[in-house]
């Protein structure tokens, strides 16, 4: 029994889009993160509508953005119309 010698193929250097395409379905998780010093459990449990806390960011200051535990990038909060929003300032 003849065996084919195995011949290993080079990954290109750069990714053609197509990958992306069927990448970009993949679901992920984003959030922004705000520190919030001295937060217990007891403080969780005892959070209510109209709760105010105190975060150690500096007004106007960036804060990460993280995708699946990883820091992506940073970004600032912004309120438009009435809501609150996150305007990307740097990525990673």
């Amino acid at each position: 029994m003849s065996s084919k010698p195995v011949v290993a193929r080079e990954m290109p250097a750069v990714l053609p889009d197509t990958c992306w395409d069927e990448a970009g379905i993949l679901p992920c998780l984003l959030s922004v993160d705000l520190a919030v010093k001295g937060f217990t459990v007891r403080d969780l449990l005892e959070l209510a509508p109209g709760a105010i806390l105190e975060s150690e960011n500096a007004s106007g200051a960036d804060v990460p953005v993280v995708v699946n535990t990883r820091i992506i990038g940073w970004a600032e909060f912004e309120v438009v119309s009435d809501r609150l929003a996150v305007r990307l300032t740097e990525l990673a």
